[in-house]
């Protein structure tokens, strides 16, 4: 086998249908956008228009509310945590905070704080300062012999320097 030889299989690479290119090309004059009105013409097309009447997503009421300063945090199960203490990153002793955590190359950068889920179980006797904890890390960190100290969050609009 040759290099010139090596071709790929039939019917692997298709060409494009290159539309408005007369009739013999079978999507030629109107180019398979049908006759004429808003749909034929590009860039114009009114997503949720009803003929006139009111919209579905303008009759249903208004539900909800959207925070303008929610805080971003990392979420971290405590079997994570355990391997990294395992594997020698983390240091037991010390206390586990997000800095630390990105030293450790658990987390790659910090956000706005680290919330602790409890997934996994955790063996070492370990004391967390987090920004945010589950019921269930709390029960199974307290079970350990650690402790959680859950941070104050910045007030809104403002950013933990």
């Amino acid at each position: 086998m040759k290099l010139m030889e090596i071709s790929d299989n039939p019917g692997a690479r298709k060409s494009r249908t290159r539309i408005g290119r007369g009739i013999g090309s079978g999507k030629g004059k109107t180019g398979g956008r049908g006759g004429k009105g808003q749909t034929a013409r590009s860039g114009v097309r009114i997503k949720g228009f009803e003929g006139g009447q009111m919209p579905l997503h303008r009759r249903l009421p208004k539900r909800g509310f959207n925070n303008p300063f929610p805080r971003d945090l990392n979420e971290i199960n405590l079997d994570r945590v355990q391997k990294a203490i395992d594997a020698g990153k983390l240091d037991p002793k010390a206390t586990v905070d997000a800095e630390a955590l990105v030293k450790a190359g658990v987390l790659r950068r910090a956000k706005d704080g680290v919330k602790l889920l409890g997934n996994g179980t955790l063996k070492a006797k370990v004391s967390f300062s987090v920004a945010a904890a589950s019921k269930g890390a709390l029960g199974a960190v307290e079970k350990a012999g650690g402790s959680v100290t859950i941070l104050t969050p910045p007030p809104a609009g403002e950013t933990a320097a």
